[in-house]
């Protein structure tokens, strides 16, 4: 059997990933419960799967951590969590895969460059734990529009950005999705898991 690819985002109630200026500053604030729903996620999984406008930034940033857990970290000015601290750790023992077509250096020593979206088709079908998309919309809509994406896990967060970055702007097709879990949050999120009909 096949092992899943999950595809874990956050969106806003309005379907965005970002603001209409790239802004994400609303995700991802720190709070308990959404980092206990993606440690449990995480524990089933040993390839993280990202795309190459993702991937430079994702390595600064998450390395970062890993060198001077204490420090001011790239992007945000402020110092790490305890929670990005254990992420970071975690994402260090885990396979990473970058699908691009140009990149051509990675410094992660856990990161593969893969040019074909097929080899990751192929890596599925070998023995190992699930596999986490880790973003962005680009990379899922790829996924997606190849059946590629087994399960949807949405954390839909409490506000309308009135534009941005759509998660399914790319996406090709009408998708059946079945819900699996539902979870509403403290913080006013609501956990959704779907998995998607080919």
């Amino acid at each position: 059997m096949a092992r899943k690819i999950i595809a874990a985002l956050e969106v806003s109630v309005d379907g965005f990933i970002e603001g209409p200026n790239g802004e994400m500053d609303w995700a991802m604030m720190e709070d308990e419960e959404t980092w206990k729903d993606i440690f449990e996620m995480l524990a089933h999984v040993d390839t993280f799967i990202l795309g190459r406008k993702m991937y430079p930034g994702y390595e600064q940033y998450w390395l970062a951590v890993l060198a001077d857990p204490g420090g001011i970290l790239p992007f945000s000015g402020r110092r790490a969590s305890k929670n990005e601290i254990a992420y970071a750790h975690l994402a260090d023992s885990r396979h990473h895969i970058v699908l691009s077509s140009t990149l051509d250096k990675v410094t992660w020593k856990t990161t593969q460059i893969v040019r074909d979206v097929e080899d990751i088709r192929k890596m599925r079908q070998q023995p190992g734990k699930d596999m986490y998309a880790v973003g962005g919309a680009t990379l899922v809509s790829s996924l997606m529009n190849l059946g590629l994406i087994d399960e949807l896990r949405l954390l839909v967060n409490p506000l309308i950005l009135g534009g941005g970055k759509a998660l399914f702007k790319d996406v090709k097709g009408r998708h059946t999705l079945k819900l699996v879990g539902a979870k509403p949050l403290k913080s006013g999120k609501v956990s959704l898991t779907y998995s998607v009909q080919y």
